[in-house]
């Protein structure tokens, strides 16, 4: 059998690199490794070997990526050097425990034929990587935007502040190497094959197999002392991550915008952004190492305000104010603007998607009574000749219960399944923002063929309802089995990633005593794992099962901070009584 490297150099089945040029060989699509993972197909090829796209055969057919490991090298001491950096890579992946990490799960070493594999399996994540991202914008005569690369920075560097926080040095941050996740739009680092983990007695490391050095980065991503010395520093990562940003921007290699003679990046010609982002941007890219930012959080808190910010919407405050006394000439065309307003709002509305039609009449008949109540005051006033109007209090139609929008005879069950989970959630003083869009969420994750299309109280739709019913209650066991105080409980849909990031503060600065933010992470994950054993870390959707993760570790914060602020007044009164 003959089996053939990227470059169409055929070879024989049981070769293990490419006589031509050296090339690791691939595993065949279809192929088992390990009697658990079958190959899709290939995703890329780097400098160490192949990543492909498998399936878990063992776990519910779930896709994961496995990542070969296949140094260039020949000789059998070179070999062992090459199993022992593979075994240290693997040991750090298992330290990354990160939203938007991919879940690493297990090393494999396994015989294929006569041939010797190592490889890495982690999660899968679905999206464009950031280099794809670009070349559609490009082929539409765009780039990225300031705004975009701002959100972009404020989403990625907690996560690069969380690696260096362990030590942990990524080396190949590029377009690349960032993949925009598509359930939650979140910019997902991927492709740890040159992570290395920091001596503790020194600033860099230096990999050796036999005599030859082994560099790694991308040329032009990568600083100088990271490509010609082989040195890296936490803020070698900075530099990449700055790199990274000016190629979104202005959509060209590095190499056409840096003037590598005079050492001067081509600013204010080929790079144009606002003065506040150059500076930021400018000391990301300082030639030494020294005169850089040293972490990410001083790039936070240095990042200008996004240029994109949504202007406050005054429509509310607008209708408000013409519904006083809209007079006879306007309440018709009043209506009818707010009638083709309330099609547009229904989309944004936090309900089941079977209500929306039902919000848009209840807003219709509110307006209505609105309206009338508004010239009753009028022609109150004119009456009585007073120059303030104090409305009469309106009693609104209550929205019936659901899954019934439109009034049409339910039976007795589901009416009483519905007052039961709602009266839950309210009980548990969990967001309905948040609780409607975990449901739906899980609905129609399980029932894709439904193509998130409206529910209707037709009996056709009977079995979907309840099937909806049900989701919602199994969250809401959950949730009750997570134990979750209700002061986090209450912020459900509201966490996101500055709150990790102001723990891992607290820990570092000894807020929360000896716990550390790997402690932080290992419980939570354990116990987020016992609730959600199927649910996949790694591709976490971070406005559902992300804000369980984080209510999670914020409760385990706010136990620590309560322990610590306990140990203090007990040895201040400890104090006290030796005085």
């Amino acid at each position: 059998m003959q089996v053939y490297c990227s470059k169409q150099h055929a070879n024989n089945g049981i070769n293990r690199f490419c006589t031509h040029c050296g090339e690791p060989l691939p595993l065949a699509v279809g192929q088992v490794i390990d009697n658990r993972y079958q190959i899709i197909r290939h995703l890329g090829q780097g400098g160490f070997g192949r990543t492909y796209l498998a399936e878990d055969i063992n776990q519910f057919h779930q896709t994961c990526v496995l990542k070969e490991f296949a140094p260039q090298v020949k000789e059998p001491q070179d070999l062992q050097k090459a199993k022992e950096l593979f075994e240290r890579e693997a040991n750090v992946l298992k330290k990354l425990q990160h939203p938007q990490i991919p879940r690493f799960h297990t090393s494999l070493q396994v015989k294929v034929g006569s041939k010797d594999f190592f490889l890495l399996v982690q999660d899968y994540v679905d999206g464009n990587d950031y280099s794809q991202l670009l070349e559609q914008r490009q082929s539409q005569g765009k780039t990225f935007s300031e705004a975009e690369i701002l959100t972009l920075l404020r989403q990625i560097l907690p996560v690069l502040a969380y690696i260096h926080s362990l030590d942990v040095v990524h080396r190949d941050i590029s377009p690349d190497n960032l993949i925009l996740r598509s359930s939650d739009h979140l910019p997902i680092l991927i492709d740890f094959g040159g992570v290395k983990q920091l001596p503790a007695s020194q600033g860099f490391w230096f990999t050796k197999l036999a005599v030859n050095h082994t560099l790694l980065g991308k040329k032009g991503y990568a600083p100088e002392e990271q490509l010609r010395q082989g040195k890296v520093y936490l803020n070698s990562d900075l530099y990449s991550l700055a790199v990274t940003t000016l190629v979104l921007l202005t959509g060209k290699e590095p190499q056409k915008l840096y003037d590598s003679y005079q050492g001067l990046w081509y600013w204010g010609k080929e790079i144009n952004v606002s003065s506040q982002l150059e500076a930021v941007l400018k000391k990301m890219l300082a030639y030494k190492p020294s005169d850089r930012y040293q972490n990410a959080e001083q790039i936070l808190k240095d990042l200008p305000l996004s240029t994109a910010t949504k202007p406050p919407t005054t429509q509310i405050t607008k209708l408000k104010t013409m519904i006083v006394a809209p007079g006879r000439k306007n309440v018709n065309n009043l209506v009818s603007k707010f009638h083709n307003k309330t099609q547009a709002v229904t989309k944004s509305i936090p309900l089941p998607v079977w209500m929306r039609p039902f919000a848009v009449s209840l807003g219709g008949t509110a307006l209505v009574v609105l309206i009338g109540a508004g010239a009753w005051a009028a022609v109150n006033a004119v009456i009585q000749s007073v120059t303030s109007i104090t409305l009469p209090s309106i009693s609104l139609p209550q929205i019936p219960q659901l899954p019934n929008p439109f009034g049409q005879p339910v039976s007795d069950k589901n009416t009483q399944d519905n007052a039961e989970i709602f009266s839950r959630r309210q009980q548990l003083e969990i967001p309905e923002v948040f609780f409607i869009r975990m449901v739906d969420d899980l609905f129609y994750t399980k029932k894709p063929e439904l193509k998130r299309r409206s529910l209707t109280s037709k009996s056709e739709d009977a079995a979907l309802r309840k099937e909806w019913y049900e989701t919602a209650s199994n969250l809401l066991d959950k949730i009750e089995q997570a134990n979750l105080s209700t002061a986090v409980r209450q912020q459900l849909g509201n966490y996101s990633s500055q709150d990790y990031e102001t723990w891992r503060q607290q820990a570092r600065t000894g807020q929360l005593g000896n716990y550390t933010i790997s402690q932080l992470n290992k419980e939570t994950n354990e116990k987020f794992d016992r609730l959600f054993p199927r649910q996949r870390r790694g591709n976490m959707n971070q406005q559902t099962f992300g804000q369980i993760w984080y209510a999670i570790a914020a409760d385990k914060v706010n136990q620590k901070e309560r322990e610590q602020g306990a140990g203090s007044r007990g040895s201040g009164k400890r104090t006290n009584q030796k005085s």
